[in-house]
């Protein structure tokens, strides 16, 4: 390391979305959640990522490509619904070209978003193009793709069914081998959700790192001399690095965060919501209003109404960027050079955040990381963007973090609300059974249809204990859409076992389910049901 460097920073991305795939209609809404996500956030990255290598940048990056979102990425189905997608979006593109033709304000940026529409119809398949991207990255060392559950669920909550946990990380870690092409070595807890009777399960099953919220750290035992600002290591091995809550308070916070500056592009007032519907409708999915990406308006001000919002200045908007990214480097220098008089040695700052608040609700926020890695990257800079895996096993000092998560209160109070804590009995009851399945069947004779109806029992448990169905039932932002996939994910698993069961079932009606099912929810292709049985090898 160079010896001028006086802070290593650690940026962690964690890009995640519920598996939401709906063959049985022609158009869903909410397959929308993917494609919004593809072209306003998840290429705007990969895009910057090229120009960093093209440019030679000494560039760090950690990246979650949760399992469920790398097989939606990788769906050949979803692949082509996303391209009619972009299609009709050229359409309405073509439209406003022609409306905002002798606007000198609004033309500019209808051509910004048909230009960014082009880019991604250029690509023959984006979802694959980008798994494609992310593995070459991590193979030429400049970025480290970390491991997550199977369906993101918050683990802590599954600590009673060690079977449960076991499924969750192997059928991740084998979608991330199919996906990346080796196993992975750090692991995104869902939610941040730690306990630590986690540890064992994550070292058994070859993780070596996690990331942490804050007070896991602070709040370890014993307490780390060097707090948040180098990493610890758990009794049994397992290396920890915990979140630095001045760079969180920097993009988060509603007051002060940078993705509020009135000069940022609005996310809310969209064309979907403003134009008649005679004009938009054709262009958005299952006949409801929704997002479209023509946004013509700037914040303006958190107390402005809608309709009062000023037009967009996109080249303001970038001096916001500059400023923000100039004041976040420096800020990470200012403490790096603090904490590095009091430890005596080059701190380390992790600064994780959700990938998709970057371009899809903070559209600038790409060319915001792209302003940060190149002022890092500078000679002279201070800092050194580092990757947390590459940290040694041995030198850090000795401490088991306390439970924690990053939800509202720091613990799981989010998706243990009263709008929702009625979920968790239900899938302990099916956890049970799921357990008594695996044990009844393993070993025993097997015909095809039955491991085929075991295998996507497991899919249909591992996809009801999602920690997106519970969060957002409690945030209310979803309608009804998780309350009923969360019912129809139990019902679908105790079908399958109710006809697993049966000492007389009906072989043709189980093929007629089981290949219904499959069609719905073909994820996870190298599932192995026998890890629910209780006594692992």
């Amino acid at each position: 390391m160079n010896a001028d460097v006086q802070g290593q920073v650690a940026l962690v991305l964690h890009a995640h979305l519920p598996y939401v795939r709906h063959p049985e209609h022609a158009r869903f809404y909410e397959e929308t959640w993917l494609f919004e996500a593809i072209t306003e956030c998840y290429l705007p990255l990969a895009w910057k990522m090229e120009a960093w290598s093209a440019d030679r940048l000494p560039w760090r990056l950690s990246l979650t490509v949760s399992p469920t979102l790398a097989e939606m990425l990788g769906d050949a189905l979803l692949a082509g619904r996303y391209r009619e997608h972009l299609e009709s979006l050229l359409e309405l593109g073509r439209k406003e070209l022609d409306r905002t033709a002798l606007d000198p304000a609004l033309r500019p940026l209808a051509e910004q978003a048909v230009g960014r529409l082009r880019c991604c119809h250029s690509l023959p398949n984006p979802g694959r193009w980008l798994l494609d991207q992310f593995r070459c990255h991590q193979d030429a060392g400049n970025l480290e793709i970390l491991g997550c559950a199977a369906t993101h669920a918050l683990l802590p909550l599954l600590v009673s069914e060690p079977a449960s946990i076991r499924a969750q990380l192997a059928a991740g870690s084998a979608t991330y081998r199919r996906w990346f092409g080796r196993s992975p070595r750090g692991f995104w807890l869902p939610e941040c959700g730690w306990v630590p009777e986690l540890e064992a399960p994550l070292i058994e099953a070859g993780m070596e790192w996690v990331v942490l919220e804050t007070h896991g750290i602070t709040q370890g035992t014993p307490t780390p001399h060097a707090s948040i600002f180098r990493p610890i290591r758990t009794p049994g091995g397992l290396l920890a690095v915990g979140r630095d809550p001045a760079s969180a308070r920097q993009v988060w916070s509603r007051s002060s965060g940078y993705p509020g500056d009135p000069r940022y592009r609005e996310f809310h007032r969209d064309l979907g919501h403003d134009a008649e519907w005679a004009y938009v409708g054709p262009h958005l999915p299952t006949g409801r209003r929704t997002f479209t990406g023509f946004k013509y308006h700037r914040i303006t001000g958190t107390d402005v109404p809608a309709q009062a919002k000023q037009i967009y200045d996109r080249a303001g908007a970038l001096e916001a960027v500059a400023s923000h990214a100039e004041h976040f480097v420096s800020e990470r220098l200012r403490i790096g050079r603090e904490a590095g008089a009091i430890l005596g040695r080059t701190p380390l700052m992790v600064a994780p955040y959700d990938a998709e608040l970057f371009g899809h609700w903070w559209h600038e926020g790409p060319e915001f990381l792209d302003e940060v890695v190149r002022r890092m990257a500078a000679p002279g800079s201070g800092l050194e963007a580092v990757l947390p895996g590459s940290f040694s096993r041995s030198e850090p000092a000795l401490s088991l973090p306390a439970a924690s998560s990053w939800g509202e209160g720091g613990h799981f109070g989010v998706w243990l609300d009263e709008s929702n804590v009625g979920m968790q009995s239900p899938l302990r009851r099916a956890g049970a059974t799921m357990q008594a399945l695996a044990d009844r069947f393993l070993g025993g004779p097997l015909s095809g249809v039955q491991d085929r109806a075991l295998r996507q029992a497991g899919r249909e448990l591992l996809l009801a204990q999602a920690s997106d169905w519970p969060f957002l039932v409690k945030m209310q932002t979803a309608g009804d859409y998780p309350e009923l996939r969360f019912r129809a994910h139990l019902e679908r698993f105790h079908q399958l076992a109710a006809r697993l069961k049966s000492e007389s079932g009906d072989e043709a009606a189980l093929v007629q389910l089981v290949d219904d099912l499959e069609y719905r929810s073909p994820l996870f292709a190298e599932l192995d049901w026998r890890v629910w049985r209780s006594r692992p090898e």
